[in-house]
């Protein structure tokens, strides 16, 4: 059990990490449009992937067990985490209008963003841990790796413009790693609260799945317009679905 906690705890985490280290490689401190947008894509297709087969389906899985409709449940969930990082741009926005540092903001609001991530790990692993036959190992497994993986293009994206704003690159390393420290906060709050979480389970791995697909269609798909209209878009997100619903097969 140790091992499985620390690594739903520490393995998203590792992502964001890896990514603000990006700033200790780079001479001049700037990420090329076509390399942030590449990861970009690549990170939504791995979101899109982990919300379907690590989150959804668990969700159907679990609510077709219990009293509720199963159909009902997972879209109350689903648009709860809509509605919930929907709040979290709307503040995100009036903040901007009187932010004096907007670089700072987008790591606030990134690090916002990644609470329902934690969220959804403290919730596989609630499930996991609670002996849950819709919840694997693997799959609890597969959903830090996938988050992980998405994690890094955020790292990188805080990290390297705070360095050419004119920060330190260690700086710069901490506050994008800090941006990453909320997401096993927000695992270990759900883990504490498994008792009462188990039981809506179904319930906080929708939100989770909608959370992430809103976070997917709003910030992380608009950015493959720098690719103009030559499909590298879609094909850089095609490699992330595959990885992540590779992973979650495999695994």
């Amino acid at each position: 059990m140790f091992y499985d906690l620390s690594g739903g705890l520490l393995i998203p985490l590792f992502g964001t990490t890896a990514g603000s280290s990006c700033v200790f490689f780079m001479k001049n401190g700037k990420m090329n449009r076509e390399v942030q947008c590449a990861l970009s894509c690549i990170a939504a297709g791995i979101m899109t992937a982990a919300s379907v087969w690590s989150l959804l389906i668990p969700s159907y899985e679990m609510a077709s067990q219990g009293k509720m409709h199963p159909v009902i449940l997972p879209n109350i969930g689903f648009w709860s985490g809509v509605i919930f990082v929907l709040a979290v741009d709307a503040l995100s926005r009036r903040l901007k209008r009187t932010a004096q540092n907007p670089l700072f903001l987008t790591a606030f609001t990134v690090a916002l963003h990644n609470l329902p991530e934690g969220m959804a790990v403290g919730a596989v692993y609630a499930g996991l841990f609670s002996e849950d036959p819709t919840v694997s190992a693997a799959e609890a497994l597969a959903l830090s790796i996938g988050i992980a993986c998405q994690n890094f293009p955020e790292g990188a994206i805080i990290s390297v413009p705070l360095y050419s704003s004119g920060k330190s690159r260690f700086k710069s390393f901490i506050l994008g790693f800090l941006s990453g420290v909320v997401e096993p906060v927000g695992t270990l709050l759900t883990l504490s609260l498994s008792r009462m979480i188990i039981p809506a389970l179904p319930w906080f791995l929708s939100f989770a799945a909608g959370a992430m697909i809103y976070v997917v269609t709003e910030e992380l798909i608009p950015m493959k317009s720098i690719f103009r209209q030559n499909g590298k878009g879609a094909m850089f997100f095609s490699i992330g679905f595959c990885i992540m619903m590779s992973l979650d097969m495999a695994l």
